[in-house]
């Protein structure tokens, strides 16, 4: 999936961007109080965005 897609997603479901790191940008959900990782690839493997789906606990695509 690409990042771009994967990260209009999160946000849509309430997930907001808290910083960027050396590879990888932090994204919380407030909502539930979840912070996880995001890598900054191009494309991000299907199973990573479940599992980061899961991590905030939000609905996965």
């Amino acid at each position: 999936m690409k990042r771009k897609d994967f990260i209009d997603h999160i946000t849509k479901k309430g997930c907001i961007f808290v910083r960027e790191g050396g590879s990888h940008t932090v994204y919380k959900n407030p909502a539930k109080n979840k912070k996880t990782t995001i890598p900054r690839h191009n494309e991000i493997d299907d199973l990573l965005c479940k599992k980061i789906c899961k991590q905030l606990e939000i609905p996965s695509i």
